[in-house]
């Protein structure tokens, strides 16, 4: 059996914890865990640093059980089965030989300190992963606790954000549970980029206060996707019906796929409707609109539907410089510059492109530029016609303008030496 002890927030650890350190014949731990307990003498002790040989260690420790008396402790911060240790011990060993007993989480006790709930924060791990995820999610939700790491803390986390989301606040909580250094620190992203956090941050809080309470909830995490999607036009603040059609929409969002965690471009967004519509199903969504009017308007269809949307004026492809890579990109205006957007939205997209045009003339050419870049593409021809009352209590088909619309999805990468 493997005992697996949370520990780190300022709580002592229980009466069990006590008892199964005087028995142990190993405790593996990071530095400052095995200080805080002070084993026994006669006990095996494993550092904690990079997981597989501490996992491997363990494993011949078990294996030669037989032998030796004691059994196996882990220590760790917090709740060990949250973002911890847990997950690869029960991947190696089976969560049957595990007996676990978690501590506060960092994540619940930065928003203790706060005197907040946590039941609707989105929490995200930069710990050993690419800080990318993290900070998309920080972009599109109100409310989000991020697990740092060596190259994922607080400055490179507020850089990335600095400029390219809405007013957030970034709370860094510090050595959290010691009563000397604890820190909690209210600051914005360019001033956490601009610091030096050392090594003792716990978890950073990003936070839209002003959506900070958000209603009772009944299930915890992200809120849930739309009920409905592909919304009537009359949902959004529109000029001269410039704005895509529903019918349109949903396809596109069909092939664009827009999740919590990723980047959406849409570029000449006009009203703004498929940017507002990718939002809010979790996405950041960065809007791109050449005219002032425009981007107002997007502003506005995006507050009424209550997401965050970045908004650059400015036209493409020339502004789409500045921009961080997207997951995906819908591509609704462009008139003759759409080959040159569609060029380099392929080569900066890093799953798929959808392109709506009017002019079938335009066609091959955002085709070729799909197919250039190496995605695979396909497109079809949406003609609808929808009900429309007449005198007399009956009906006729009214239709809408054909759009064909095109799209282009990126190939898996090969593996070499593994047939495709």
């Amino acid at each position: 059996m493997i005992s697996v002890f949370g520990t780190g927030t300022g709580a002592p650890l229980p009466p069990a914890a006590t008892s199964a350190l005087a028995e142990a014949g190993l405790v593996v731990g990071a530095r400052r865990h095995l200080a805080a307990v002070r084993p026994p003498e006669e006990a095996e002790q494993i550092v904690l640093g990079p997981l597989a040989p501490a996992l491997d260690d363990i494993e011949r420790y078990l294996k030669k059980g037989e032998k030796r008396e004691g059994r196996v402790v882990v220590l760790a911060s917090g709740d060990p089965g949250f973002f911890g240790i847990v997950r690869a011990l029960a991947e190696r060993f089976g969560a049957d030989r595990l007996d676990v007993s978690p501590g506060v989480s960092s994540v619940a006790t930065a928003f203790a300190r706060l005197g907040l709930p946590w039941d609707d924060a989105v929490v995200v791990s930069a710990h050993g992963r690419d800080l990318r995820t993290a900070v998309q999610v920080c972009r599109s939700q109100p409310k989000v606790a991020v697990l740092t790491g060596p190259g994922s803390g607080p400055a490179e986390l507020g850089a990335a954000l600095a400029y390219r989301s809405a007013e957030r606040v970034l709370v860094v909580a510090s050595a959290l549970g010691d009563p000397e250094h604890e820190r909690v620190e209210r600051v914005t992203p360019a001033e956490a980029a601009g610091r030096d956090w050392g090594t003792a941050v716990s978890v950073v809080l990003c936070l839209d206060e002003a959506r900070a309470l958000a209603p009772v909830r009944t299930v915890a995490g992200p809120p849930p996707g739309p009920v409905q999607w592909a919304l009537d036009e009359s949902e959004f603040a529109h000029r001269d019906s410039m704005i895509s059609k529903f019918e349109v929409r949903a396809l596109a969002l069909a092939r664009l796929g827009p999740r919590l965690g990723e980047l959406i471009w849409d570029v000449g967004a006009g009203s703004g409707s498929v940017a507002v519509e990718c939002a809010r199903f979790g996405a950041a969504v960065t809007a791109i609109e050449k005219t002032r009017d425009g981007c107002d308007r997007i502003r506005a269809n995006a507050e009424a539907h209550g997401v965050d949307v970045r908004v650059v004026h400015g036209a493409a492809p020339t502004v789409l410089s500045d921009l961080d890579d997207p997951d995906a990109v819908f591509i609704g205006g462009g008139g003759r510059e759409l080959p040159a957007i569609v060029t380099v939205c392929a080569r900066r997209a890093r799953r798929a492109v959808v392109v709506a045009m009017a002019a079938l003339d335009r066609v091959p050419a955002a085709r070729d530029a799909l197919t250039g870049a190496g995605f695979d593409c396909d497109g079809v021809l949406l003609q609808s016609s929808r009900l429309a009352p007449l005198p007399g209590g009956v009906t006729r088909l009214a239709a809408t303008n054909p759009v064909f619309l095109l799209w282009g999805v990126r190939p898996p990468a090969r593996t070499e030496g593994v047939p495709q």
